[in-house]
């Protein structure tokens, strides 16, 4: 062997897939650097144990000690480097960073250089206020998912010798195992693995025995997967495609990944790729960039820019009216100023975030941990739900369904030889056998096997893929039960159970068990076989010669089931508008006969092989019209969530596997469960505490909730600050002097804000909350544009009341003037409160929360009690004749009642509101 040492280079090569047979995984592959001297893994999978120690480095007997040690200090540790939460700056940052903090972070300058030490304060409360409750709310949840974190020290048992001169004859390589922690592990380490461990990096193996691994958090299959070595000589009956390449480097029979773990069996396996360069730790390292822009996001900013750019329109224009008009520059820009804080909708940040906290808290209470705070709202977005199978839908264990004798029947006594089979077995019992054990106790046979003693067995193996118990009953002769493949069942059988009596096997009926087998396999069934023997008292200790002549028996069947919530949560989701579609990395059969289970409207399959070769516009069309995606790679996944997301949907994505990772982050909103895989767990946006998936139709309502409240604030402010401005442009054209100061303008723009503040705790409507709602800039701009005009015809009407009837038609009259269009402007606007928040008759039809209608109530009072107070020369209001109380019930019912007009009429022609 030469003492050559390895070069870095060499040993970093990338974990990829034969670019012919294993295309789906190339991006994921470019990214997981592998620390092996294969090409890939797939050569890895084929190569001899000779040619892969060599290629290593290494030897039966392992690494020497010091060789170890020196490649670990090469290689790092075998452990991930996980995505670490954000440090409290980066989350504080996050908070601040929005259009309308900058806004006001602006304003507040320039109030304070222009000495307007009061409304520079308020503003800059407004910014602490809102920032401030984002920042608690997600460092509050960012505590609260970092808890649901294990830190688990394991440990492996590798070969290591002190020396190269150690004896390599296999019984001499018990005494060089030793158990090191886990993260000391480096390529070119021999493992040994038995029932129950944890694949702790990829592997290749060199000898094993009897090993069936689960690799359902890779590849979503929830059934085990048989595992072998490369020399194995194969049955002449097994599979060709055994002795070739797999079509998925994750489908080899030789090669073990980190993430499964072992169900049965032991063995040795070389270490081909630890830590980052794993191909878990390709899929971790995915998800460190920066995560997409969700619905949320894009919503939030275009609804901002749009209200900001009108802002930056109508402010100047007031300024150069005024000053040209007025000529005192100074009190135009001050009330140019004004009026850009008034159409600034600078609680917008605060109200989001209230709105989004509240969400969490109410989610927290369904035992439901909210990771980010926009996905509560995406909740309430999302027309589509993509979402991985195993162990979502379905409960990730095998449940025996079915029994059936050789006419299909239902049949307890095909299940008491299936029972007596896996209970007198020897060894660890594998999933399907723990299957047949519950389910048989259940239908009460426990009894049945009391008079049962076991005699003799010939144990498992892949050669033949059956095991047999030879058992006795009392003195009544001996009975050899077997159980396996159909196939290799079949091929020993030679005579059939027909309700009792035993029958000559003839092809015709074999060939009818083989339909009924085909049957059961296309309703996503696994099938086994079960047949006997009857053996006279004295016959000799049993051998694999003396399983043939077998009596068939018939089938047992088992299924990963789906979850009792599964259906009735599917069903809620229909009924609110949102479809379903399935994303699994397993076969195309068991997910529909899922989908048939849970009553999934099933339309088209697609698969992996289908998906590679499109491009975008094609796997668009592909994706509408198709509800289960199977064999899907984890790229192909994310793909596919993006590709809905690009065509207008608003995607939901949930799953809890390494598979799963990557679409759980490229989702509007990502799902998944406490007992996911941490890399899903840090991917998603949502994690659900409990197995019921109920939940997620309350997480539903509670985004489109939050939703409605934020888009009544958004639409409030839109519309009436578009009314004000259009009035003040009225006013400024005509009137000699400012219709309104510019503090009186901030205390009124103060108090319409504190009538919002209850806005997150409102009710909406039950017609609202029944579909999807998505952000559209468009309508809010087309809102504003017919619901603010109402609000100036009434301003305007009380201009000529002002003027004519109340005689304040001069500057040495404009303290009442102004007075009158403050409490008329301040009380039209809180009413829109009421007259917007709802489609239908407000205080008939649809009454507002207790605590809105407290906060609009206490605002209306302090607005008519200001020009009355103390302090109304502060702010140069003054009392108001008696005979304007008259005129203002009057002028905010005709109010009322235009508003709810043209609020009939726009949704008659627009068919919306909120």
């Amino acid at each position: 062997m030469s003492n050559e040492r390895p070069k870095p280079d060499a040993l970093l090569t990338a974990i990829q897939k034969e670019e012919a047979a294993n295309r789906r995984a190339s991006a994921l592959s470019e990214r997981a650097g592998g620390n092996l001297l294969f090409n890939n893994l797939a050569e890895a999978s084929k190569a001899d144990n000779v040619t892969a120690l060599t290629r290593l480095r290494s030897s039966p007997s392992g690494l020497v000690w010091a060789e170890a040690r020196r490649r670990l200090a090469e290689f790092g540790p075998n452990e991930l480097a996980s995505q670490k939460p954000p440090a409290w700056p980066v989350v504080l940052w996050s908070a601040l960073r929005h259009p309308f903090n900058g806004v006001l972070t602006v304003l507040a300058a320039v109030s304070l250089a222009t000495g307007d030490l009061k409304a520079g304060i308020v503003m800059l409360s407004m910014i602490v206020l809102s920032a401030g409750l984002r920042f608690w709310q997600e460092m509050k949840s960012q505590v609260q998912a970092e808890s649901l974190r294990k830190l688990v020290h394991n440990e492996t048992t590798v070969l290591r010798a002190e020396n190269k001169n150690v004896d390599r004859k296999p019984n001499a390589l018990d005494h060089l195992a030793s158990d090191i922690p886990t993260r000391e592990l480096v390529p070119g380490d021999i493992v040994k693995l038995s029932a129950g461990d944890m694949i702790p990096a990829d592997l290749r193996l060199l000898e094993s025995r009897d090993m069936f691994v689960t690799q359902s958090a890779l590849t979503g299959e929830a059934m085990p997967v048989e595992k072998y070595e490369p020399e194995r000589k194969l049955k002449p009956s097994e599979p060709a495609m055994r002795e070739g390449l797999p079509v998925e480097v994750l489908d080899s029979p030789h090669l073990l990944f980190m993430g499964s773990s072992i169900v049965s069996g032991t063995g040795r396996a070389l270490v081909l790729a630890t830590g980052n360069h794993t191909y878990f730790g390709a899929m971790a390292e995915q998800l460190t960039g920066k995560r997409p822009q969700t619905a949320f996001d894009r919503g939030v900013r275009s609804v901002s820019w749009l209200l900001i750019r009108f802002m930056l329109v109508m402010a100047p224009t007031v300024f150069l009216l005024n000053g040209l008009l007025k000529h005192d520059w100074l009190d135009a820009f001050l009330f140019a100023v004004a009026i850009a804080v008034g159409l600034t909708p600078e609680m917008l940040p605060m109200i989001v975030n209230a709105n989004l906290a509240r969400g969490a808290i109410a989610m927290s209470r369904q035992k439901t941990i909210v990771k980010h705070l926009h996905a509560i709202q995406n909740f309430g977005a999302m027309d589509l739900l993509c979402t991985d199978k195993t162990r979502t839908l379905t409960q990730d264990k095998v449940v025996l369904i079915r029994h059936l004798d050789s006419h299909g029947s239902e049949s307890k006594r095909v299940l008491e030889h299936a029972y007596l089979n896996s209970l007198f077995q020897t060894g660890l019992k594998n999933l399907l056998d723990r299957a047949v054990i519950d389910r048989a106790e259940q239908l009460g046979l426990r009894e049945v096997a009391k008079t049962w003693w076991k005699e003799d067995e010939i144990p498992f193996d892949f050669v033949r893929r059956r095991m047999s118990v030879v058992l006795r009953q009392s003195k009544k002769e001996h009975i050899l039960i077997c159980k396996g493949a159909v196939e290799e069942m079949l091929d020993i059988c030679s005579e059939v159970d027909d309700e009792g009596r035993a029958k000559r096997l003839t092809e015709e009926f074999r060939e009818q068990l083989k339909v009924l087998r085909d049957q059961l396999n296309e309703d996503g069934l696994r099938v086994v076989a079960v047949g006997y023997k009857r053996l006279p008292r004295d016959h000799p200790p049993v051998t694999v010669k003396d399983e043939c002549n077998l009596v068939f028996s018939g089938f047992v069947a088992f299924l990963d089931p789906a979850k009792e919530t599964t259906a009735e949560a599917l069903r809620l989701l229909r009924d609110h508008g949102i479809t379903v579609k399935i994303l699994t990395g397993d076969n195309a059969i068991v997910a529909r006969k899922i989908c048939r289970d849970v009553g999934l409207d099933l339309q088209h399959i697609a698969t992996g092989a289908e998906v590679e070769p499109l491009d975008d516009a094609a796997l668009t069309e592909l994706a509408e019209r198709a509800t289960i995606f199977a064999k899907l790679s984890p790229n192909q996944k994310a793909r596919v969530v993006r590709v809905l997301k690009a065509h207008g949907h608003t995607v939901g994505f949930m799953g809890d596997g390494i598979n799963d990772a990557t679409a759980l982050r490229e989702a509007d909103v990502g799902i998944s469960v406490d007992s996911a895989v941490d890399v899903a767990k840090e991917a998603a946006d949502v994690i659900l505490l409990e197995k019921s998936l109920l939940v997620l139709e309350r997480g539903v309502i509670e985004g489109r909730r939050t939703f409605g409240n934020v888009i009544k604030y958004i639409k409030m402010t839109a519309s009436s600050n578009f009314g004000n401005v259009f009035s003040v442009l009225m006013a400024s054209a005509f009137l000699p002097f400012l219709p309104m100061l510019a503090v009186q303008l901030l205390v009124q723009n103060l108090l319409y804000d504190f009538s919002q503040i209850a806005i997150p705790w409102d009710y909406m409507d039950e017609d609202f909350i029944k579909k999807p709602r998505q952000w559209s800039a468009g309508t809010i701009a087309t809102f504003m544009v017919c619901i603010g005009p109402v609000s100036s015809l009434f301003d305007i009407l009380t201009f000529w009341v002002m003027w004519h009837v109340f005689g304040a038609n001069n500057a040495a009259k404009q303290s009442l003037f102004q007075s009158g269009w403050f409490i008329v402007g301040l009380l039209t606007q809180t009413l829109i409160v009421h007259m917007i928040r709802t489609e239908k008759i407000p205080f008939i039809q649809s009454t507002a929360a207790p605590v809105v209608l407290a906060t609009t109530a206490a605002v209306m009072a302090i607005g008519i009690w200001l020009p009355f107070s103390p302090l109304a020369s502060a702010i140069k209001l003054q009392p108001l004749p008696s005979g304007y109380f008259i005129y203002l019930p009057l002028v905010l019912l005709a109010y009322c009642l235009l508003t709810q007009l043209v609020k009939v009429f726009y949704i008659r022609r627009l068919r919306s509101w909120l």
